[in-house]
């Protein structure tokens, strides 16, 4: 299949690639992301927007008919009731250009997908501590036994 966009080179130019009325909504799907998540990196990946924060985030990207939201949400029994209506068919999310723009809900899994990086980061670094502190006295035991 042809790519018929260039890699645009930032968020802003992605957005600008668009009509008016996608560019509106996907400043208002930006701005909530940001708020949710103010200390992500932004950035293009696969060719969208994406963001960033002890792993990715999130991305987005404008179709004809809908806004295409992704990661798949996993981990929050009511926020996964409250995307079922929106669920693509490989966990992606599509909020049609049709309905008003579910932003609190955007907000919502980008915040939990802070947290949820945010954990995964904290159990990586508890394990690699404790795999530091294991060496150390597997080293130790091993002086006293050479004395």
């Amino acid at each position: 299949m042809e790519n018929k966009r260039p890699t645009p080179a930032s968020v802003d130019d992605y957005i600008a690639g668009f009509s008016p009325q996608v560019q509106h909504l996907l400043q208002a799907v930006r701005a909530v992301v940001r708020r949710a998540a103010p200390e992500a990196e932004e950035l293009i990946s696969y060719q969208i927007p994406a963001y960033r924060q002890a792993g990715m985030l999130v991305y987005f990207a404008a179709f004809k008919l809908h806004l295409g939201f992704y990661p798949p949400v996993k981990g929050d029994p009511q926020l996964m009731q409250d995307i079922a209506p929106y669920a693509g068919d490989k966990g992606n999310l599509r909020f049609p250009y049709s309905q008003p723009m579910p932003l609190e809900l955007i907000e919502r899994i980008t915040r939990l997908r802070v947290q949820q990086n945010r954990d995964k980061a904290s159990a990586k670094a508890a394990t690699k501590k404790a795999a530091s502190k294991k060496a150390v006295n597997l080293s130790v035991d091993a002086a006293l036994l050479r004395e």
